[in-house]
C-alpha cells in the first residue's frame, strides 16, 4: 500500500475507529484497490462535507452489530424484578473510501515513523498494562497460572521492533485472563479453542500495532492464515475472533468500549416506540433490515 502509514481505519466524518471485522474488511479492501489511506465515510456523509462519491465507485459494506433492550421490556422486567430480555440487531453501512471521493476538506496523512521512534511509545503502552514482563530464553509465551508474559531479549530479534509485534501478541492471550476479559482458554494444542484463542491474540496485537502506526508484518497474515484452516467447520469464527480482539486491543491500549453512536441509539428508540411490546420474532427482523 505505498508508503502511507499502517493504521486503524477510521470515518472521515465521525473520526471514530471502526472495530472487529470491519477492520479486516477495510484493509482487504484497501490494499486490494490499492487506496492510499485509510480513511473512509458513507455517501450521505461525503455530500455533508461538501464532497461527493465519483459516479462509478463500488463501496465495502460493514457491519455494526450489538443488543438493543426495548423500553417494553425494560419496564415490565422493572415491574416483575426479572431481567430485562434484549433483542440482536444488526445494521448494515456501505463505505467509501477517500480515494473514491471528490471535494473532501483536505484531511492531514498519518505519517509513517520510523521504527525507533515508536518504541518509546509501545514501551509506555506496555508499562501501562501493569503486566509482568519476564525476559529470557528463546520463546515467547503467557503463562495463565502464573499471569506472567515471558520473551526472549530485543536482540534475539532481528529488528528491535519485532521484539514489540511479539510482546503485544502475548499481550493479547494475557487478556484473555479471569480477571480481565475472561475469554475461553481451555483448548488443548491443537484444538479449535485453542486455534481460536491463537486467532484472537494475533488480531489483537496486528490491531495494537496498527494503533501505535507499527505496520504488522507478514508473519501476522501468515499466522492467522495457519488458523483460519483449522477454524473453517465454524464461517463465524473469524467474525467472534476479530470481535474480540477488538476488544482485547482496547484492553491494552486502555480504550473504552466504543458506544454505539447518537444516531443509533436514536434510530431503536423510533424503532421501539413503533412497536411497543414486539420483541420476539416480527421484532428482531426489523432490527436487521
Amino acid at each position: 500500500m505505498g508508503a502511507v502509514a499502517f493504521t486503524i481505519p477510521r470515518n472521515a466524518s465521525t473520526k471514530r475507529a471502526y472495530s472487529g471485522i470491519n477492520i479486516l474488511t477495510l484493509w482487504s479492501a484497501a490494499a486490494k484497490r490499492r487506496f492510499t489511506g485509510h480513511t473512509w465515510l458513507t455517501f450521505r456523509q461525503a455530500l455533508a462535507v461538501g464532497g461527493c462519491v465519483r459516479k462509478g465507485e463500488h463501496g465495502v459494506t460493514v457491519v455494526y452489530a450489538d443488543r438493543f433492550t426495548p423500553d417494553a421490556a425494560r419496564r415490565r422486567a422493572e415491574e416483575t424484578g426479572d431481567a430485562a430480555g434484549s433483542v440482536p440487531f444488526l445494521k448494515r453501512f456501505t463505505l467509501f473510501n477517500a480515494d473514491q471521493c471528490e471535494g473532501l476538506p483536505v484531511a492531514s496523512t498519518a505519517a509513517s515513523h520510523p521504527s525507533e521512534s515508536i518504541a518509546p511509545t509501545a514501551d509506555a503502552v506496555i508499562a501501562a498494562t501493569g503486566a509482568v514482563i519476564r525476559i529470557g530464553g528463546g520463546e515467547a509465551f503467557y503463562h495463565p497460572g502464573l499471569d506472567y508474559v515471558q520473551v526472549p531479549p530485543v536482540h534475539a530479534y532481528s529488528e528491535p521492533i519485532n521484539w514489540f509485534r511479539t510482546v503485544f501478541h502475548e499481550l493479547g492471550h494475557r487478556t484473555g485472563h479471569p480477571s480481565r476479559l475472561n475469554r475461553d482458554r481451555s483448548g488443548a494444542y491443537g484444538s479449535s479453542a485453542y486455534a481460536r484463542e491463537e486467532l484472537v491474540a494475533e488480531m489483537a496485537g496486528a490491531f495494537v500495532c496498527a494503533a501505535l502506526g507499527v505496520t504488522p508484518t507478514v508473519r501476522h497474515a501468515d499466522y492467522i492464515g495457519s488458523w483460519l484452516a483449522v477454524l473453517r467447520e465454524d464461517n463465524r469464527a473469524i467474525i467472534r475472533a476479530a470481535s474480540a480482539a477488538s476488544k482485547a486491543a482496547d484492553h491494552i491500549l486502555q480504550r473504552p468500549a466504543a458506544a454505539p453512536s447518537a444516531a443509533v441509539w436514536r434510530r431503536l428508540r423510533r424503532m421501539a416506540r413503533a412497536a411497543p411490546g414486539r420483541e420476539g420474532k416480527e421484532g428482531r427482523k426489523s432490527m436487521t433490515e
